[in-house]
């Protein structure tokens, strides 16, 4: 009995020993407790599959009275908003393109006759399809609108089992597949997972064994130590993407209608902005342990407020602000245009120019701090 007393006693004191340890620190207890309440934060409001804003656009060729009640219905919701009220169909394909409208909806010309005929009349949704979950859910929502708006119709005299149908088209994504949205984005996704961690460990690395301030007095400088440290890194993502490029095509068979210059000048664009953030990360951190850590904390934010499964757009304002400074924000978004759409530099330009930003700012801060920062 004093034997099992004397081990319980024994492994109480190596527990409270572990705990004094981990809690005596201040930074162990900001890890501890700050990036459960951000990512608990992130995860409530950014990963939200909701749909709460839906950008449409309006090619009424009837312009009467049905038409108006209809769409008069669908503005009540609250989650559709009228962004462009197009003249022809030859407007469509500019509110698409350039993501001004998730979808647009077209109303015949005959449509008010049809109703008043008894017969059924027909609408056509347009729906950008490069983000599958969302342009189903908006579809959906449409659906659920038009039906509530058939019941009224049913009520009045002649008018048929089924008013009104819904005929969707899905761009970019014929057939809504969720996996020619994911894909594409994975391109970026994946490889930032690894390029981040690895040059979050490099600098840390050095300390780690003691070679670090070896480094630092040797006749090169800052900017060539944090070259050659951004090389190898960028090579191995820029290596990854090719590789998830290849599965994507070749083993799911998801074709690809852009130009692979335009989409390697964009993942190199976006390789040396994680690369920035991977060796600020690294310069700050002590060990490879607190550099794992600070890329985990830091991995799981980007990704939820990248676009990737849920749309911008959907997100609170303070949220929206912050993806600004999410290199694979800009990422996803260039690399699901020129996979899906096959648009070109001239397109995407706005996506690389952020992203030359953020490299701007992180690769110069990572050199200062590798001749600065207080060990």
């Amino acid at each position: 009995m004093n034997a099992l007393i004397d081990f319980f006693l024994r492994v109480a004191n190596l527990c409270r020993k572990e705990l004094l340890t981990i809690l005596k620190d201040p930074a162990t207890r900001a890890i501890l407790i700050a990036p459960a309440i951000m990512q608990s934060l992130v995860f409530g409001y950014g990963a939200t599959y909701d749909l709460t804003n839906v950008p449409y656009a309006l090619l009424d060729q009837s312009r009467n009275g049905a038409s108006t009640e209809l769409i008069a219905h669908l503005d009540s919701t609250g989650v559709f908003h009228r962004v462009a009220t197009l003249r022809s169909q030859a407007d469509i394909r500019e509110v698409i393109d350039t993501e001004k409208a998730l979808l647009v909806i077209q109303i015949p010309a005959n449509f008010e006759q049809q109703l008043s005929a008894g017969q059924t009349a027909a609408i056509q949704l347009i729906l950008d399809a490069r983000n599958s979950n969302t342009a189903g859910s908006a579809a959906g929502y449409v659906s659920a609108v038009v039906e509530r708006y058939n019941a009224e119709l049913r009520t009045r005299v002649g008018a048929p089992p089924s008013p009104l149908v819904v005929e969707s088209r899905a761009w970019f994504n014929p057939n809504l597949e969720t996996r020619w949205n994911l894909l594409p984005g994975m391109i970026a996704a994946l490889s930032m997972l690894q390029t981040l961690l690895l040059t979050a460990l490099s600098v840390a690395r050095e300390r780690e064994q003691g070679t670090f301030d070896q480094l630092l007095v040797t006749p090169m400088s800052p900017l060539e130590i944090m070259i050659g440290k951004a090389l190898p890194p960028v090579l191995v993502g820029l290596v990854q993407s090719s590789l998830i490029l290849l599965v994507a095509l070749f083993w799911f068979g998801i074709p690809m209608a852009g130009s692979l210059v335009t989409l390697y000048t964009g993942l190199l664009f976006f390789t040396v902005a994680s690369v920035g953030i991977g060796l600020s990360i690294s310069a700050v951190s002590a060990n490879m342990q607190q550099a794992m850590l600070y890329a985990f904390v830091l991995l799981m934010p980007l990704m939820l407020l990248s676009g990737l499964t849920t749309p911008v757009r959907n997100m609170p304002h303070a949220l929206q602000v912050a993806t600004l400074a999410n290199p694979l924000r800009f990422a996803i978004d260039l690399v699901q245009r020129v996979y899906l759409e096959g648009v070109g530099l001239g397109t995407v330009w706005h996506n690389l120019i952020p992203l030359a930003v953020i490299a701007a700012i992180t690769l110069p801060l990572a050199a200062w701090l590798f001749r600065n920062r207080l060990v």
